[in-house]
């Protein structure tokens, strides 16, 4: 593709509303523009990246035996009232009614409408597994779309959906995609993690997410340093500490502790550390319950555990009123002794002794404190977060902490549509079997953004070969020089003839100004054709990549150019 000829109107100021590093590089390198909030045009150069990322995952799906189909945009409200999602969903669904007042939403996954399909079409087990995936345009009415692709209202997404008769062979069809994915996102030239995840609103017994590593990820994930175990944060499992509490050596004081709520002021008024204080959470969940929860003193409390515990939906400190009821005291004095509710701990507690810990009096805590002399729990749960340096729960590495972008999600569903849209089919014995299910996405876009988050540098994309939307650029230093034009037109030809992917700038524009686009672009290659050079019978071949510049001979220059682009890609 010839520069002149090309639609590629880059940016030298970044947009005011960009706030992440790939919003801020795709704006001003021509590849997505704003239409509304959430919402964007696909750019040439932009679209070229979205294809790349759609043919490996159409290239895996075909591999892992997956058929593609392409459903409606527009789904009729009967098929989600069936599923009890149209009033479950919230206004996240975009609502819309036909000139007959029929109700319909805008898609933004496609269960119902894909379980429609199969209860309709597949009636024996002999017609299973079954796995069918779309790619298509989903559109979720976000209340704050923000970061580009990487949150947007409309986007595009791999969808795909499996059935199988029993749990045994869902397993297999969750592990085919699960390897998909892998295979999926290293052909990307990402560094990603596959960590285990809460299944979330869409339900299922077991899910995973793929998480892009980059040091602007919305998520914090923690992953083995010795073996394949990898976690969300909100689902990493703990170690229950092993050995018994030790004996209590300390009788149980009333100290004063004037003004000192948080645990940090009262550990260090004592002379202890925090790890030797006992925090007691008051929460109540949505039904207003109300609890406590022990965790040691310097450990966080992941809220999701608990509620997967508990049962409950979500849960929430506790008010001022409630504590003071509860214990007689404000907040910061509240301890466990003689709380009338339940009271749960964190399984780190369950070998702590000698603790201190709030006296429910006000400007008291008690120091001495043990578990079972002192005060009784109904349970001994694992319901911290996980951080670098925790013991790994599968062999004996330590865990690593990372911040990822999650790329891609696999849930393995159950009957959970499938009970509620009464799909079933015939078994072996004539008798009627409700499918197991699963399900499987990809966010297209926001995997192109997960890369220029993670490789990137201070003058714009460092793409991997595989996502680059041109491979190699062929820069004309001055293509006013009849030499360097023609050289310049000759190297772009024979690697087109090689099936390279090559941008020829051949603007009339000062060589400084076109470096500057050129690393902008991040494309991985840039040969610059210029009148020295040519003297020299060689042209300049730069990396993006690691900035290395070597000479190469005019002669053969195309085929050194096309080993290393292939050299690239079988890497990825």
């Amino acid at each position: 593709m010839r520069y002149t000829q090309y639609f590629l109107p880059t940016l030298k100021e970044t947009p005011a509303d960009a706030e992440v590093v790939s919003h801020q590089l795709m704006a001003r390198a021509g590849m997505i523009r704003k239409v509304a909030a959430g919402i964007y045009d696909y750019l040439p150069l932009g679209l070229r990246v979205i294809r790349k990322v759609e043919n490996i995952v159409r290239q895996e799906m075909d591999r892992a035996g997956a058929i593609e189909i392409l459903m409606p945009a527009v789904c009729p409200a009967d098929l989600w009232e069936q599923s009890g999602r149209w009033q479950q969903y919230g206004k996240e669904l975009l609502r819309l009614k036909d000139r007959k007042d029929t109700e319909f939403c805008v898609g933004p996954t496609h269960e119902e409408v894909v379980t429609e399909i199969v209860r309709g079409t597949v009636n024996s087990y002999r017609q299973l597994p079954l796995n069918m995936y779309q790619i298509q345009t989903k559109f979720r009415d976000e209340m704050r779309p923000r970061f580009g692709l990487m949150r947007g209202r409309e986007f595009i997404m791999k969808d795909a959906y499996s059935f199988d008769i029993d749990d045994a062979s869902a397993d297999i069809s969750y592990e085919k995609m699960y390897q998909a994915y892998r295979r999926i996102f290293k052909r990307c030239g990402l560094k990603f993690r596959a960590v285990e995840a809460d299944s979330g609103a869409i339900g299922g017994s077991f899910s995973h997410e793929f998480m892009v590593l980059a040091e602007t990820g919305e998520d914090a994930i923690v992953s083995c340093d010795s073996c394949e175990y990898a976690a969300n944060v909100e689902k990493a499992e703990l170690r229950a500490a092993s050995g018994e509490a030790p004996v209590p050596t300390l009788p149980l004081e009333r100290v004063k502790t004037p003004n000192l709520r948080s645990i940090e002021d009262v550990a260090a008024f004592l002379k202890e550390t925090p790890a030797k204080m006992i925090k007691t959470l008051v929460l109540q969940n949505e039904n207003e319950e109300v609890f406590a929860v022990l965790m040691r003193g310097d450990h966080t409390l992941n809220e999701i555990k608990l509620c997967n515990y508990l049962g409950c939906n979500h849960v929430q400190l506790a008010d001022e009123e409630i504590i003071k009821k509860l214990t007689g005291a404000p907040r910061g004095f509240t301890g466990p002794i003689g709380l009338a509710c339940r009271v749960l701990a964190d399984q780190a507690v369950a070998v702590m002794s000698d603790f201190g810990l709030g006296a429910n009096e006000a400007d008291y805590h008690l120091t001495g404190a043990n578990y079972g002399r002192d005060f009784e729990v109904e349970a001994f749960v694992d319901l911290r977060q996980a951080g670098a340096g925790d013991s790994c729960p599968r062999c004996e590495g330590k865990l690593e902490a990372w911040r990822g972008i999650e790329v891609g999600h696999v849930f393995k569903l159950g009957t959970k549509y499938s009970d509620a849209m009464n799909a079933t089919v015939l078994d072996d014995e004539g008798k009627d079997r409700t499918l197991i299910m699963g399900c499987y996405g990809i966010g297209i876009g926001r995997t192109a953004a997960a890369s220029i988050e993670q490789n990137h540098d201070d003058n714009g994309i460092v793409w991997p070969m595989p996502l680059a939307p041109f491979q190699v650029i062929v820069t004309m230093l001055n293509p006013g020089d009849e030499a360097v034009f023609a050289a310049g037109e000759k190297l772009y030809l024979d690697l087109l003839a090689e099936g390279i992917e090559v941008l020829l700038d051949d603007r009339d524009e000062r060589p400084g100004s076109k470096f500057k686009d050129a690393d902008l672009l991040g494309i991985p290659l840039r040969v610059n054709v210029g009148a020295r050079g040519l003297k020299e019978h060689s042209f300049e071949l730069q990396d993006r990549r690691g900035g290395e510049r070597v000479m190469l001979p005019i002669e053969g220059a195309a085929a050194t150019i096309v080993e290393q682009v292939r050299t690239a890609l079988a890497a990825g």
